[in-house]
């Protein structure tokens, strides 16, 4: 049986997910930002013959994501993505597979690798990350410009107003290196939560490459939210960058798939 979620479902619905905090980042970050009681987000349970909830759909805006511990009612969840014509389906490939099959994509899945640091083992104590600063909402500015001398950023659209409200509301950090009042190196975090941390935009320069500049970044950000108690994880699907996240301690815990779904949804 599945149901809309209502504010008496949190306790539960977060029980559920919480069990695995970097794998439900978005869910758990839409839900403590947002709540349930919003025309641009609604969260679904799928309930077992036992009564337990086994699965939930949530949907932000144009975008879903599904997550479930093991079998779950796939028709159901297909019919909801019909009916709210989403533009994109994200989750982990396990749970999202048996939901891809039935839907119509408009191209192949994109396939990233999931990783997740669960301890500071792996971070080198002695690497001297004192020229590391936290950026306020005073360098976005100075952030995106970094952001638009990245190839791989290329095409990305950021906003700064959005960036300063997300600063400002804590669920979005930027570490940064200088070189004069250029900024040269940064590693981002979007959508914390209180338990975990997704990691983005960790990029140099061109100018600036081989100084060891990200590593330094991305080390002062991982300690800093593993000793606030939050789990960083990120995405990626470059081997290059991979072998630089297992030195620092990440450690891949699936495949995120993401679906672009601009062809209508086969009925069930």
């Amino acid at each position: 049986m599945i149901r809309k979620l209502t504010e008496a479902d949190r306790e539960l619905c977060l029980d559920f997910v919480g069990a695995k905090p970097a794998e439900n980042l978005f869910i758990i970050g839409d839900i403590e930002a947002f709540g349930f009681d919003q025309d641009f987000q609604e969260i679904w349970g799928d309930f077992g013959e036992d009564g337990r909830l086994r699965a939930v759909l949530l949907r932000y805006e144009k975008n879903a994501i599904p997550y479930a511990e093991g079998d779950y009612d796939v028709e159901a969840f297909v019919r909801l993505i019909d009916k709210w014509g989403v533009d994109t389906v994200s989750g982990l490939e396990a749970v999202t597979e048996p939901l891809l099959r039935r839907i119509n994509t408009a191209q192949t899945p994109r396939r990233l690798f999931y990783a997740q640091c669960a301890s500071d083992g792996g971070l080198d104590p002695t690497l001297d990350v004192s020229c590391v600063r936290r950026a306020g909402t005073g360098e976005v500015a100075k952030l995106i410009d970094l952001y638009n001398h990245i190839p791989e950023f290329s095409g990305s659209a950021r906003r700064p107003e959005s960036m300063k409200r997300s600063m400002e509301k804590g669920i979005a950090r930027s570490y940064y290196i200088a070189d004069g009042e250029r900024i040269v190196s940064s590693a981002s975090t979007t959508a914390e939560t209180a338990s975990a941390a997704m990691v983005v935009a960790v990029c140099t320069h061109p100018a600036y490459k081989s100084k060891g500049y990200a590593t330094r970044c991305l080390t002062k950000l991982t300690r800093d939210l593993l000793q606030e108690g939050k789990i960083p994880c990120l995405f990626y699907d470059n081997p290059e960058a991979g072998k630089i996240y297992r030195r620092l301690g990440y450690e891949n815990i699936g495949i995120w798939t993401m679906a672009d779904v601009r062809v209508r949804q086969e009925k069930v």
